[in-house]
């Protein structure tokens, strides 16, 4: 029997490219749905066939690009596919990734019929002229609207805000923490703005606030939010984070679905690096998956678990001389709130 596999489906289209974004995507509002669903569910049979049937599946994860453009039709007939050659655990965790300007009311509805029971909603700021600023196609209205009609629904709804950006100031991510706090979600995720190469922004001179400063502010959004953290970027009320990603990042297997999907497939005692939507994969040593789960595990709260493959590489001598950075605990290392500021550091140290 195959390990269980959280599977990823990649939706690379979108209304517009954001000036900060380097994913894999397009700016294609209209493109060949058909072509893109048959696709899509030949690389589920596939894999399927490749794992076999009773292969469980306790997480989809549908990322992108902007999911919630893509037809309700075509999202129920991936999904059912997905149910068709795997076995769909009965509490399955249903991600869709969602812009607030591709979120009707009846679209809304749409998906979570058709089985989507978390949405995650690309806020990105209430401030009209920072959306303005990052290419985003909605106003703060349009957000506040589609979180509001999300949470009507009763599924778990998630925000995702971006701060850090030219001018920002540990008082203006405070009032976007309280911000967050009024709108009563249980899950939100707030990322750095990162400047990368061949993005508009990156092509710009843009006065970004210091690395002292970003500090700042991270330390800001702990004091602020009521939601706890329970990894670098995210925070949510216990037992409301996203499990997917928690899966991911504690080292269980998935796949990738589409063209920009990646996965570390586990089949036959062994790992595999899968890009770009393939079926074919390339083996990986347990030294190189070890060091992928350390890096993802000391992201987050609970940290990273010491099984045998992780313990052959670590420095405990290091680990051990660093209380105020790193912590061992219930078989587990993790990172401190004074650690969090510089697990890259942290990562390279611990495994010398």
């Amino acid at each position: 029997m195959s390990e269980p596999h959280n599977i990823y489906v990649h939706v690379p289209f979108c209304m517009a490219k954001c000036r900060y974004c380097a994913f894999w995507s397009m700016a294609n509002p209209c493109p060949d749905w058909n072509a893109y669903q048959t696709k899509i569910i030949s690389e589920i049979n596939e894999w399927g066939d490749r794992l076999g049937a009773d292969t469980v599946v306790p997480t989809v994860f549908f990322g992108g690009g902007t999911p919630s453009l893509m037809p309700v039709d075509v999202f129920g007939h991936i999904i059912q596919a997905i149910y068709q050659k795997f076995a769909v655990s009965p509490d399955a965790e249903i991600t869709i990734e969602a812009n607030p300007g591709t979120l009707a009311k009846d679209k809304l509805m749409g998906f979570v019929a058709s089985g989507v029971n978390r949405i995650s909603i690309g806020v990105q700021s209430f401030d009209d002229e920072k959306l303005k600023f990052l290419g985003r196609i909605h106003d703060a209205r349009t957000a506040w609207h589609a979180i509001e009609q999300a949470m009507s629904t009763g599924v778990r709804v998630s925000g995702d805000f971006i701060y850090g950006m030219p001018g920002d100031t540990p008082d203006t991510v405070r009032n976007l923490c309280r911000e967050i706090n009024n709108l009563g979600i249980s899950h939100c995720s707030l990322y750095e703005l990162t400047i990368e190469p061949n993005t508009p922004f990156g092509k710009m001179n843009l006065d970004m606030p210091s690395n002292n400063e970003m500090a700042d502010m991270y330390t800001t959004i702990s004091d602020t939010l009521k939601l706890p953290r329970y990894e670098v970027s995210n925070y949510a009320v216990a037992g409301n984070e996203c499990r997917h990603n928690m899966n991911v990042w504690d080292g269980e297997p998935y796949i990738g679905i589409g063209r920009g999907g990646a996965g570390r497939p586990y089949i036959n005692n062994g790992w595999y690096e899968q890009m770009g939507g393939r079926v074919q994969c390339t083996p990986m040593s347990d030294t190189e998956r070890a060091i992928e789960r350390i890096i993802t595990g000391m992201r987050t709260v609970r940290g990273v678990r010491m099984d045998g493959a992780v313990q052959n590489i670590i420095n405990m001598d290091w680990i051990r001389a660093h209380p105020d950075l790193v912590r061992v605990h219930d078989n587990r290392i993790s990172a401190t709130s004074a650690g969090m500021l510089i697990l890259d550091d942290i990562v390279l140290n611990m495994t010398e």
